[in-house]
């Protein structure tokens, strides 16, 4: 009967941490437009210089999706809510078709921005 409780316990605990590993990024900016922010070309291009560390995160979505943003085009969004994922295929969608050469920058600074992460490690 010992044993039996011990592996119960040990399967939770293994369940648990399972779980701690997925867990999704933070949904406080799930609401946001991002079709909105991409056909306007002044918000877009700050979000952009922002991303790019050419210029100021000037509001807290930016700062966040900036911290997650090479992870998540990475991982194809595994930590993401669904509507995180909506978003990004939003913005991938609309910077392939209309600006694919700003998108490949973004690429390659998502690119060098993991391989600094993975270095720090």
């Amino acid at each position: 009967m010992v044993r039996l409780s011990t592996i119960v316990v040990i399967i939770g605990i293994a369940l648990v941490c399972t779980y701690a590993q997925e867990e999704l990024y933070d949904n406080k900016y799930d609401d946001m437009d991002v079709i909105a922010i991409m056909v306007n070309d002044k918000l877009r291009n700050q979000y952009y210089k922002c991303f790019m560390e050419t210029g100021p995160c000037a509001t807290g979505d930016a700062k966040f999706f900036k911290e997650i943003f090479a992870e998540a085009l990475q991982s194809k969004c595994k930590r993401c809510t669904e509507k995180q994922k909506k978003m990004l295929d939003d913005i991938v969608g609309w910077y392939t078709e209309n600006k694919p050469a700003e998108w490949q920058t973004i690429v390659e600074k998502s690119i060098e921005d993991l391989k600094k992460k993975n270095a720090g490690k």
